[in-house]
This record gives C-alpha cells, structure tokens and sequence, in this order.
C-alpha cells in the first residue's frame, strides 16, 4: 500500500472505482448518441443525455503528450522520481490522464503505443496506470 493520496469515491465514480478495484477499466457510452466518454458522469457530454452506460475499455491507447516529473510535488512521491504523466488517448476515443511506469523514459514518445496496469494504493483504489507496449 502507499502514502499516495487516494481519489474520492462518492457515488457518480464508486461504480468506476470497483470496476478499477478488479482490474478493469470503465468508460461509459451514450444510449443516445453512442459518444464514448471519460470520467464518470451523470449526462453525456456530447448530447446531455441522462445516464450514459458502463463499458469496459480495452485497455489500449496511443501517448498524445507527456512531461517528465524531475521533482516530486509532495514526499509521497519521492520514490517515483523521475516520473511520466502523460495524456493518453484510448483506443476508444476519450482521452484520460495517467501515469507511464515500468517503462525506460528514453523509450516514452508521442504516438507510442501503451497498455493498461494498475497501481495498487488501498484495498478499496486501484489507479489506472499504463506501460509501453513491448
């Protein structure tokens, strides 16, 4: 487990948080417009339709842009320095914010393929994280 902060869980994201908690990673899509979205919400963003469906993501996406970390933003992250946050378009659509690990920095480029892992942080908050594809 880790010092790391944990996201709040309240009850638009608690679903997303459980899917998360056995390894799978929600999106939600639109009954009406079929638009794929991400993060959990009550309306589309596209159309404003009330309660878009759960899906699961494949897990797959593409690198869009990216920073090295070189100095930790609270001591909880110490350990991880140097570090990728990166945007990474699923494969999908929407694009989400995460973290590249287990992978050398050298290697992490724009377009670079990815696939999902996670991070254990509690027993109840498993983040979604990404690797370069091999």
């Amino acid at each position: 487990m880790s010092d790391k902060p944990l996201p709040p869980v309240d009850a638009e994201s608690r679903a997303y948080w459980e899917a998360c908690n056995t390894g799978r990673l929600l999106l939600q899509r639109c009954a009406a417009c079929a638009s794929v979205q991400f993060y959990p919400r009550v309306l589309c963003a596209q159309c404003g339709a009330v309660s878009p469906e759960p899906v699961d993501a494949s897990g797959h996406g593409i690198i869009r842009t990216f920073t090295i970390i070189r100095r930790a933003v609270s001591a909880a992250f110490d350990a991880d320095v140097p570090y990728v946050v990166a945007l990474i378009e699923l494969a999908e659509g929407p694009t989400m914010m995460s973290n590249i690990i287990d992978s050398p920095l050298e290697a992490v480029a724009i377009g670079a393929p990815v696939q999902l892992t996670f991070e254990r942080r509690s027993d109840a908050i498993n983040i979604p994280q990404f690797r370069l594809v091999p």
